[in-house]
């Protein structure tokens, strides 16, 4: 592990981030393979599964996991479905439990996007809404399967731009019907609603989607890579005219926009997750502190550095009971070596790649494994060195599984 990440674990203590996930949608995308079930917006059941994610944010905080805590993240699903006074309900518990929490992040959808809702989120101390957009051409939402129109979700980003939180839109590329000119229109309409932040995406055809299902024999020419990286490119072009940087692989922000939460992912801090399919990544010393109120979980042999796990008790499940000693997790463990090539493969996702102190980190420990790795890296086109760092090119951002694979690998056979 880098040496700046143990010395702010040193410092905050348990997790430095909580997702919470809801997994409630009016309707699933034609897209979404996510841990997201098509509910009708009266069914009561959403507010008991919200009341449990509750107090499974204070069971959390009882045991200290979340005295360093510095982001939240409200996740889905379409958290905004939940309707203001659930939603608030929830937001406000995050807040108390995590009292030095920095970053409060909510997703929403136009669609469910209401005025009492935003101002719900404001009233209970959400800094940030991420607002699922993914277009501002009605052909293209369509065929996406989403609820909203251009109009609709034009208006809902404004809104809440209004309102003086920060805002974020998601923008989805190599879409059908999507040409490199709506593309554009898209991309410069986003940047005129006034958010600081837009992330992008190509689509990902999964199978057992209407659309994974649609094209399966296919190979749609709309979705093929290099369109992907077309598309990607332009969206670097655009917005990095209208005075976005790309920070990471999929997201830009203006000046001091970043989101602390996504960045948290990629920099080694330990997150926490509570509901349906949420991941959590722990180090030793939070894993302790989650077992202490989950204690079936396994204890730990010396060789474990890092925990992975993600909820799988389904969610009315969860609703009907909400303690943490009933929750049913998948556990993976990694070793030191496993570790360390994952911080090297996950900070190569970030724009300004990993610093000295993780390189000479992994030199000492995988010595000339590590060396020849880079310098193919480096010889590929992939990756540069600048005043120590190691920092992925115009053509690593593109090609990142090229970089993040040989990376991963240096843990094997050690």
């Amino acid at each position: 592990m880098s040496p700046n990440i143990w010395n702010w674990r040193a410092i905050a203590g348990g997790a430095g981030a909580l997702y919470v996930h809801v997994p409630f949608c009016v309707r699933k995308c034609a897209y979404c393979d996510f841990a997201s079930w098509g509910m009708d917006s009266n069914d009561g059941r959403m507010r008991v599964y919200a009341r449990a994610l509750s107090r499974q944010a204070e069971e959390l905080a009882s045991a200290g996991l979340l005295e360093g805590c510095m982001t939240a993240y409200v996740g889905g699903g379409t958290p905004s479905m939940l309707g203001p006074e659930v939603l608030s309900g929830l937001l406000h518990t995050l807040r108390t439990v995590a009292p030095n929490m920095r970053e409060l992040s909510c997703e929403a959808n136009p669609d469910t996007l209401s005025d009492e809702v935003l101002v719900a989120m404001r009233e209970a101390g959400t800094t940030r809404v991420s607002i699922g957009v993914q277009s501002l051409e009605d052909a293209e939402l369509v065929e996406l399967g989403r609820l909203h129109d251009a109009k609709t979700a034009a208006e809902r980003v404004s809104a809440a731009v209004a309102t003086g939180m920060d805002v974020s839109v998601d923008l989805m590329c190599a879409t059908p019907q999507q040409s490199k000119e709506t593309w554009g229109r898209t991309l410069l309409a986003a940047c005129e609603l006034g958010v600081g932040h837009v992330s992008v995406y190509p689509l990902q055809l999964e199978q057992g989607t209407p659309l994974g299902d649609r094209y399966a024999h296919d190979d749609p020419c709309w979705n093929e890579e290099e369109v992907q990286a077309n598309r990607m490119e332009m969206a670097q072009s655009v917005l990095s005219a209208a005075g976005f940087a790309r920070y990471e692989v999929a997201s830009y922000a203006r000046a001091d926009k970043q989101c602390l939460h996504n960045t948290a992912y990629w920099t080694g801090i330990p997150y926490v997750g509570v509901g349906y399919g949420a991941a959590s990544m722990l180090d030793r010393a939070t894993y302790v502190q989650l077992r202490s109120v989950a204690p079936q979980l396994p204890a730990l042999e010396g060789w474990v550095q890092r925990v992975r796990l993600s909820v799988e008790r389904p969610w009315d499940r969860i609703a009907c009971d909400h303690r943490l000693c009933s929750e049913c997790f998948s556990v993976e463990l990694l070793n030191a070596q496993e570790s360390l090539a994952e911080d090297l493969m996950l900070g190569m996702r970030l724009s300004r790649g990993i610093g000295g102190a993780l390189v000479a980190q992994a030199k000492e420990a995988f010595g000339n494994r590590f060396v020849r790795t880079i310098e193919r890296l480096v010889a590929d086109g992939l990756v540069s060195c600048e005043n120590g760092s190691l920092v992925p090119t115009q053509l690593g951002w593109l090609l990142g599984n090229q970089i993040f694979g040989p990376l991963w690998s240096l843990s094997d056979n050690l």
